[in-house]
C-alpha cells in the first residue's frame, strides 16, 4: 500500500456573524485530506474539501463518513501500480463531489510538487508579487457595514464588494450613496453580490436602481436555474452581471459552453470547491475565453490551506482582475501560513511557517 489518503477536520470559528442572503454563520466545519507514501511519511500533500451547506451539492450531515469511505477506497486500491498518476484520476473522477475534488486534487499537486504546499512556481511564491484583491464586506446592521466600509477605504483596498439582500433594500441604497459621497468611481470600484436575492419581478427596476452609484458588477441578482430570466437580465442590465452559483453542478467543457454561450454573462465567478477543483476551473476559464467574457478567481470560505491552493492557482492563470481572496482573516482559528495581506494584495511570505491539521 504505497500511498495512502487520511480525513482530517476543524471547526472553524468565525470573527463575527457571517451573514448572506441565505443566513449567518457562526461556524463553518471545514475537511482535509493527506496523502504520503508509506516510505516516506514525512513528505505530507494537504487538500481541503470544505463544502458550504445550502450550496455545495456535496454538503450533508453524511459529508465526514463520506470522506472517510472514500479515503478507504483509495488506500484498498493501492496496490504498487497504482501510483502519483493514477491518483489523481481518482480524485477527478468523483465530478458529484465538487470539493472532494478540490481538496483530493490540490492534496495530490502539493505531493508531485514536494510537499512543501507551493502548487505553482510563480512570482507570487517566490514574494515577488502580490494578488490585487477586493475588500469584501458581510450583511450586517448599517453601523456594521459602514465600519467594515470604512477599514477597507483605510487599508487601502480601491475595489470593494458588498453582500446585500439581506438588509431593506433602501438601507443598501443608502450606504452605497454615502460611499460615493467619500469615493468616486475613479477611486474605488464597487462590487455587489446579491446571492439570488432578488425576484424576477423585481430584479430589473433594483439594477437600475443601483447603478446609479456606478456598480462594476452585479453578482447572481436572481436564484440560479432561471435562464430565460437571467439571459435577459444579461442583455437589459445597465450593471454587468456575473454569474456565481449559476456555475455550480455543470460539468464538462460542453455543458460550461452551452450555459454561457446562452446567457452570455459579461463576467464570471470561479471557486474552485464549488465548481470541481482546478482542472474543472481551467475548463471555465477556457471557455470564458472563448467566448468574450472575463473572469476572476474566489475563495469559498476556505481555511488557509484551500485559500493557499486557490491563491496560488489565481498567480498561475494571471487575470488581471482583483481577485476574491480576502476571507483567510475571518476565523479566530484558522491555521498559520504564509498567507498574509498587504493593503489590498495577498502576499505570500515563505518565511512564515504552516500550521497543519492533525
Amino acid at each position: 500500500m504505497p500511498f495512502v489518503l487520511t480525513p482530517f477536520s476543524r471547526e472553524l470559528s468565525f470573527k463575527f456573524d457571517a451573514r448572506t442572503s441565505r443566513g449567518a454563520m457562526k461556524t463553518h466545519q471545514a475537511h482535509f485530506v493527506r496523502v504520503h507514501h508509506t516510505d516516506q511519511p514525512e513528505l505530507q500533500g494537504w487538500g481541503e474539501c470544505s463544502p458550504l451547506p445550502g450550496l455545495s451539492p456535496d454538503y450533508s450531515p453524511h459529508f465526514p463518513q463520506l470522506l472517510r469511505n472514500l479515503c478507504t477506497q483509495y488506500n484498498s486500491l493501492s496496490v504498487p501500480e497504482l501510483g502519483m498518476e493514477e491518483g489523481m484520476e481518482f480524485w477527478n473522477s468523483l465530478s458529484q463531489w465538487p470539493s472532494i475534488c478540490f481538496g483530493g486534487e490540490t492534496a495530490w499537486l502539493d505531493y508531485l510538487r514536494g510537499a512543501k504546499r507551493i502548487l505553482y512556481k510563480t512570482p507570487f511564491v517566490r514574494a515577488e508579487q502580490g494578488i490585487r484583491i477586493n475588500g469584501l464586506v458581510w450583511m450586517g446592521d448599517p453601523a456594521f457595514m459602514r465600519e467594515q466600509i470604512v477599514k477597507k477605504l483605510d487599508q487601502g483596498f480601491r475595489c470593494l464588494k458588498l453582500k446585500i439582500g439581506g438588509l431593506d433594500f433602501a438601507q443598501e441604497l443608502k450606504i452605497l450613496k454615502e460611499i460615493r459621497r467619500v469615493a468616486s468611481p475613479e477611486e474605488l470600484e464597487l462590487r455587489l453580490d446579491a446571492n439570488g436575492a432578488f425576484s424576477t419581478s423585481d430584479a430589473e427596476e433594483k439594477i437600475r436602481r443601483l447603478a446609479m452609484y456606478h456598480i462594476h458588477s452585479l453578482e447572481q441578482p436572481i436564484q440560479p436555474g432561471q435562464l430565460e430570466d437571467l439571459q435577459l437580465l444579461c442583455q437589459v442590465s445597465p450593471i454587468p452581471i456575473a454569474l456565481d452559483e449559476e456555475l455550480i453542478g455543470i460539468r464538462g467543457k460542453e455543458q460550461k459552453w452551452n450555459l454561457l454561450n446562452t446567457v452570455r454573462p459579461q463576467y464570471i465567478i470561479i471557486k474552485p470547491t464549488l465548481v470541481g477543483g482546478l482542472v474543472s476551473s481551467r475548463e471555465w476559464i477556457e471557455v470564458a475565453k472563448s467566448l468574450g467574457i472575463d473572469w476572476w478567481l474566489t475563495s469559498a470560505l476556505e481555511s488557509n490551506i484551500g485559500l493557499n491552493a486557490v491563491a496560488q492557482f489565481a498567480s498561475d492563470v494571471a487575470s488581471p482582475l482583483p481577485q476574491g481572496l480576502g476571507t483567510g482573516q475571518l476565523y479566530h482559528n484558522n491555521f498559520a501560513s504564509p498567507l498574509e495581506i498587504r493593503g489590498e494584495e495577498l502576499w505570500y511570505n515563505p518565511e512564515k511557517p504552516w500550521e497543519l491539521p492533525g
